[in-house]
């Protein structure tokens, strides 16, 4: 097994941000506290790097202790801070890794990777709990289930694959898609799972059984992202055709009833819905629109990433939204104003995922440089 090389010293950024190159990794949050200082970097420990092969990814808790980065907002009474401590290193991947996330209390984190694998891991001891073999190609997608008790991932293989992460078993392999799968989400009360991919349709199913119960037809081109509402009553899906669709779960089947959101002009390459019911679409276009879906309107275009969105996230009371790109940059967005209160630049290549944990810290996770 090779060791993966430690991390080069940490440098300084332009924007005062700190770069740390070497490793893919899970990074941290904004927390906003008033502060009376003006900009101060202080460096903490780092937790030692294990020895790993192939891929390393690594989590930064959002904490007092450790490195700590402190800015001035322009346009913002009180400061915030900007916590990224506890950085911890993940490895044993034997492919490049595509998609992460993690549990709805952001205690586990899960990392999809080409060899095939959906790997588990512990966040706080960066112990690797399960490695889940199975499928015949790339994880392209991972998701937690939102009672934390269940994973769906999806591959090039054409599968869904449904696992119980409370006693490592593989419960169901979903079977239906003609092509790559390349998004599956869940109902909110864990019941019902939707997925989608290059074939163009999105399939529901039956948790309980695997079974599939309805199928989903009307986008022109391959499903990117989905979302279910709070209510379980619509389900929002992305695609290459650069349009949302929210498609009415209460028809019953055979009927599909869907409206549609247009304006991106890029792929729809994440959806997250608020516990209120908005909707926030992230795209290629490198914008990000906030919806209010049962009157169809666009309350909010936010621009201001460089890359495509790859990943969004609500804040518990729903007052700002987190969003991370595919390159150097996650923001965080105040859902009232449509302002971007805070940029992390610098700390990722590319960041796959981002969440808020019930008590409001953001956990980023993503790849960055591995250049040695």
């Amino acid at each position: 097994m090779d060791a993966v090389p430690r991390p080069r010293a940490s440098q300084p950024l332009l924007d005062g941000s700190l770069a740390l190159r070497g490793y893919y990794r899970v990074l941290a949050l904004p927390v906003p506290r008033p502060l009376p200082c003006l900009t101060q970097l202080s460096t903490g420990k780092l937790d030692p790097v294990q020895p790993v092969e192939g891929v390393s990814v690594a989590f930064a808790a959002g904490v007092p202790e450790g490195l700590s980065l402190w800015r001035v907002p322009m346009n913002i009474e009180a400061p915030t801070k900007l916590a990224v401590s506890r950085v911890r290193f993940f490895g044993q991947h034997r492919g490049e890794v595509n998609c992460s996330a993690f549990s709805p209390d952001g205690q586990t984190l899960l990392t999809a990777a080409d060899d095939g694998c959906v790997y588990v891991w512990e966040t706080r001891s960066r112990r690797l709990l399960w490695r889940m073999a199975g499928h015949r190609g790339p994880v392209k997608f991972c998701r937690f289930s939102p009672d934390g008790r269940l994973v769906a991932s999806t591959s090039c293989d054409h599968t869904v694959r449904l696992w119980d992460v409370t006693r490592f078993k593989c419960l169901h392999v979903l079977r239906g898609h003609q092509r790559s799968v390349e998004t599956v989400s869940f109902s909110p009360d864990s019941r019902q799972l939707a997925s989608g991919g290059w074939d163009r349709q999105v399939i529901l199913w039956e948790v309980q059984s695997g079974h599939n119960v309805r199928l989903l037809a009307g986008h022109r081109d391959s499903v990117q992202s989905s979302d279910f509402s709070p209510t379980a009553n619509a389900l929002a899906t992305g695609s290459w055709d650069s349009t949302v669709h929210i498609w009415d779960l209460r028809v019953a089947t055979p009927a599909v009833s869907y409206q549609v959101l247009e304006g991106h002009t890029g792929n729809i390459s994440c959806l997250c819905y608020s516990a209120s019911g908005l909707l926030a679409s992230g795209s290629w276009d490198k914008t990000i629109r906030i919806w209010k879906p049962t009157t169809s309107s666009l309350l909010f275009q936010l621009r201001g990433h460089v890359t495509w969105v790859k990943s969004l996230a609500f804040s518990p009371d729903e007052l700002r939204l987190a969003s991370a790109g595919y390159s150097h940059t996650v923001k965080v967005w105040d859902c009232n104003t449509g302002e971007c209160l805070e940029t992390l630049k610098g700390l990722l290549d590319v960041a796959h995922a981002c969440v808020f944990t019930p008590d409001g810290k953001l956990l980023v996770s993503g790849a960055a440089d591995m250049a040695t």
